[in-house]
């Protein structure tokens, strides 16, 4: 198996704690100073890196590592991650959030895992592979994107459009965010793969009122019909949509998680049955909320885009911003017509929905070569861990990769200890990434990438 000298170590650490220091916080991002600090370390080894973008100060990288040209016999492989990272509060973090602190056996700070993290171990095992003289039999890429926390326009998206060209033409897969971590449930070790990821609908929501002098009592206030929809929006329990994807991850977890688990799995997947079922299987809500959210569409008020222009004029429209969430086979359309159910207002008279933006969800087949390797290397890493693939509720940079044709893997090795919540250090407060099992990771994803793509040095 690969292993890390504690010097290779040493500057994969040296490598995040950098990176975390470079405020690229999204927005407004300015992640060109992370962009060019990875471009210097690759530099150092040889590497030629291509930065390239739409906006100066939000530009993308990319570097190759080409396969052994005698035996080449596959498409690339893209190792991505993004440099942007979402706002943190000082005041809410027990280590500034930019100064990558080490305590407590963890790097500290924004993106440790989110995913910076994830791009000082992909550095570091492209760096390794040829001081090591370790030989492909297809190019490896190394990409480093800007703008994924908003949306992903500078980023991946313009690669895509702009550059297919740096991301190989056409890869044949792309490892990603979000899985390869440890979730421990029922006293089993479970390692999640991503393969699916729900789409987006962001929305628009106007309620109409009647406008006129504020010192006259009305029932027909714009404000408060979007109060009103606030309300129902934020409590609303949409339909259940069970995808494939759905069906394997939790019957994957639920396979090796006892006899109520696996009898309770197929009634919690039946869309009769699974809505009421869901609070009496799943007590601890944070999970709860995690398993219904791959289950069903979703949307939640994010925003107040209009609210009215003076304290003394009831306004006549007022509208807000809703983040919506799409299962698979679903559509902007579809969970507009839940959302009118929800308002009880099917036939648009008092609300109008503008579509901001959308895109469907993404699926890939978890019965690729790839995804058998990473199983196969992952139980000799840890013998008594379940590999399951797994669906997550967010949207990643692999939604614009799939255009491309590739199949993308949310594999982010990462071995945790029961007491720390990886899904809870998404975006959340005191961000950070045990250093233990950081180096297990990056010995894991060097180990799968030899495994299934190396040559024998010559």
């Amino acid at each position: 198996m690969f292993q890390l000298t504690d010097a290779e170590f040493a500057e994969a650490v040296a490598a995040l704690q950098g990176l975390l220091r470079i405020d690229t916080t999204n927005p407004p991002g300015h992640e060109r100073p992370a962009i060019e600090q990875v471009a210097a370390w690759l530099k150092a080894d040889g590497f030629e890196p291509e930065i390239a973008g739409a906006e100066p100060d939000r530009p993308n990288l990319a570097c190759r590592l080409p396969a052994d040209a005698t035996r080449r016999s596959g498409r690339p492989i893209v190792l991505s991650c993004h440099l942007d990272v979402v706002p943190a509060d000082p005041a809410r973090w027990t280590h500034p959030p930019f100064a990558g602190i080490e305590a407590d056996g963890c790097l500290w700070g924004r993106g440790a895992i989110d995913m910076k993290g994830f791009a000082a171990m992909g550095l570091t095992v492209f760096r390794l592979l040829r001081r090591r003289g370790l030989a492909l039999n297809r190019d490896l890429i190394f990409a480093a994107v800007s703008d994924e926390e908003a949306g992903a326009t500078l980023g991946s998206e313009w690669l895509v459009h702009h550059r297919p060209d740096l991301l190989g033409g056409d890869p044949e897969y792309v490892i990603n965010e979000v899985g390869g971590f440890t979730v421990h449930r029922a006293g089993q070790r479970f390692y999640p793969v991503q393969v699916a990821e729900k789409g987006l609908a962001w929305l628009r929501l106007t309620a109409r009122g009647t406008p006129g002098h504020s010192s006259l009592p009305t029932a027909d206030n714009a404000l408060a019909h979007l109060a009103d929809a606030i309300g129902r929006l934020a409590s609303a329990r949409l339909p259940w949509h069970i995808s494939q994807p759905a069906r394997d991850f939790i019957g994957g977890m639920a396979a090796h998680s006892g006899w109520l688990a696996r009898t309770l799995s197929p009634l919690l997947l039946n869309s009769l049955t699974g809505p009421t079922l869901l609070p009496l299987a799943i007590a601890e809500p944070s999970r709860r909320r995690s398993v219904e959210a791959v289950l069903r569409n979703t949307v939640n008020p994010t925003l107040i885009s209009h609210g009215g222009e003076k304290i003394n004029v009831i306004p006549g429209l007022a509208s807000i911003d809703l983040d919506g969430r799409l299962a698979p086979g679903q559509t902007a359309d579809d969970l507009i017509r839940e959302i009118r159910t929800v308002l009880r207002d099917p036939e648009g008279r008092r609300y109008s929905i503008e579509v901001l933006r959308t895109s469907e969800a993404v699926v890939f087949s978890p019965d690729t070569p790839l995804f058998h390797t990473i199983r196969d290397v992952m139980s000799r890493r840890d013998p008594q861990g379940i590999v399951v693939p797994s669906i997550v509720p967010g949207f990643t940079d692999s939604k614009n990769y799939a255009r491309l044709g590739a199949t993308c893997l949310g594999f982010y090795p990462l071995r945790l200890p029961p007491d720390l919540d990886f899904a809870a250090m998404f975006h959340g407060d005191d961000e950070r990434i045990p250093l233990d099992g950081f180096r297990w990771g990056i010995e894991t994803l060097a180990d799968c990438l030899l495994q299934f793509a190396g040559i024998a040095s010559a």
